[in-house]
């Protein structure tokens, strides 16, 4: 699946079947439902889930929080704005199929 297919998904009333979790995290924070996508990250076991949950906290705000787990996930808080970083985690997380 490439980044159009995927935000062609944002349509529809729930994720694909097939998307990875960080996917469908992305994929209702899209769709505003920044605690459902906060629940799936903080579920990942690993790095991803750790930068995924890092982005949501710099999204609502929590700068102290995000930056912690920003380290967790082994990465730097971006300098970009928040719809600039959504892409990049998009397209980075489609690419790993």
């Amino acid at each position: 699946m490439d980044f159009q297919k995927f935000t062609a998904t944002l349509e529809e009333n729930t994720p694909p079947l097939y998307l990875s979790q960080a996917l469908v995290a992305l994929w209702y924070d899209s769709k505003g439902n920044w605690e459902k996508a906060h629940d799936i990250a903080q579920d990942m076991p690993h790095q991803d889930g750790a930068w995924i949950h890092a982005y949501l906290h710099r999204k609502e705000g929590d700068l102290w929080n995000a930056d912690y787990w920003y380290q967790k996930a082994n990465r730097k808080m971006p300098r970009f704005s928040l719809e600039e970083e959504w892409v990049f985690l998009a397209k980075h997380f489609l690419s790993e199929k």
